[in-house]
């Protein structure tokens, strides 16, 4: 039986070096790893975010692929890759999906489970 099973891992950092608080900067590296737990290969094709702010101000952002690619993965295979996201508060959070295709055609969805953005200050 075919199955399309992929596990999405989520890691967040802040980045105090790029963010500006007193202007309501605070930018976050986060790196995603993708991993094919399923018996088909596929492809990713698109991505949706839903970025969210401490006052609940949400941003959609969709695109082609991630990072200029659109990664191939075989049952087992993962694909790793880091972006970035800039907030005007400290906290936050991003969810959303990935476009995939299996090799025979299938297309669906895999959801990324929702992580926090969180800068954490140290004076």
């Amino acid at each position: 039986m075919k199955e399309f099973s992929f596990k999405i891992l989520t890691q967040c950092q802040y980045q105090p070096e790029q963010s500006s608080p007193e202007e309501n900067r605070y930018v976050f590296a986060y790196t995603i790893t993708i991993e094919n737990q399923g018996s088909e290969p596929a492809r990713l094709l698109d991505r949706h975010w839903i970025i969210t702010d401490a006052e609940g101000q949400a941003q959609e952002v969709r695109g082609e692929g991630v990072v200029g690619e659109q990664p191939h993965l075989r049952p087992g295979e993962r694909f790793q890759y880091t972006s970035g996201a800039i907030l005007t508060t400290p906290l936050g959070s991003m969810h959303g999906s990935y476009g995939m295709i299996g090799d025979d055609g299938t297309r669906f969805e895999a959801d990324i489970p929702a992580f926090s953005l969180a800068s954490t200050r140290l004076h």
